[in-house]
């Protein structure tokens, strides 16, 4: 186990070594793909959960599909367990393929119909501004999702509330269901459409744990926008980079493979 729950650890190597194996088991046991863009968003989620997120914070994935990595970040703190993890994606649990309306303490909103989430954290960090509680809300999308024009409605609502303790970070893998966001539909390079808004925003590499902590890292008078480049399937070659891996699941010998490559990476 990584950490204690309600007390922040700075995560060292291993930690993310441990959480990527612990995401690939939990996949590989329930059949399930969509492992790329878990292994994408895997880094950034665990740095946020163990070292920025208060008590009183909230995070919102709305990439939904990436649902492993958010359950896998829980199971480090000790809020979800090996059991629980086991029942991932069967009938009736509470481990959905996106994340559960509710059941689970630290997933405020059932998210996965991709461009409803930075929504709901832009309404919920309007309400903890007019509460004055201080709370933060964390909103990790894709970069696909920014075709979507309920995303664009999002941010122009939040740059117009000036939701400082709002802080969107964008998986910018250039992978989506069909393709690259290129060929579907092009916005590239996506920072230079978030320019003209009144927004704080930082372009980083999303699988730096020491660029992920100077970019959450000091309190912003805006929104705050991190994308997050990285790569699809980070960690396991034979994934990187490969649009396939959207949606397949592993077979027991490449299981075995991508643990033996994680396990050979971490001896290095």
């Amino acid at each position: 186990m990584i950490g204690i729950m309600g007390i922040k650890t700075k995560l060292a190597a291993e930690d993310f070594f441990a959480a990527r194996k612990r995401l690939l088991q939990m996949h590989f046991d329930s059949g399930v793909g969509h492992i790329g863009g878990n292994l994408s968003a895997l880094d950034a989620m665990l740095i946020v959960f163990h070292e920025y997120l208060g008590a009183e914070d909230k995070f919102v994935l709305s990439k939904g599909h990436s649902a492993g990595a958010l359950y896998t970040a829980l199971w480090s703190l000790g809020r979800l367990q090996d059991q629980d993890l086991k029942l991932f994606h069967k009938d009736n649990t509470l481990l959905a393929g996106h994340p559960p309306a509710k059941g689970v303490a630290d997933i405020p909103f059932a998210t996965g119909s991709l461009g409803h989430g930075l929504s709901l954290a832009a309404g919920t960090a309007l309400a903890f501004q007019l509460k004055g509680n201080g709370a933060q809300v964390f909103c990790l999308t894709s970069d696909g999702e920014w075709q979507e024009g309920s995303t664009w409605e999002a941010l122009i609502f939040a740059c117009h509330h000036r939701l400082s303790n709002l802080t969107v970070l964008v998986d910018h893998n250039n992978l989506q269901g069909f393709g690259s966001t290129s060929e579907v539909a092009s916005m590239s390079p996506l920072w230079d459409r978030l320019k003209g808004f009144d927004a704080y925003l930082q372009i980083i590499d999303g699988h730096n744990p020491d660029a992920i902590r100077a970019a959450l890292e000091g309190e912003s008078q805006r929104l705050r926008i991190i994308i997050l480049r990285t790569v699809k399937g980070h960690g396991v070659s034979f994934m990187e980079n490969r649009m396939e891996w959207h949606y397949l699941p592993l077979s027991e010998a490449q299981f075995k493979m991508a643990i033996e490559e994680i396990e050979g990476s971490h001896k290095c």
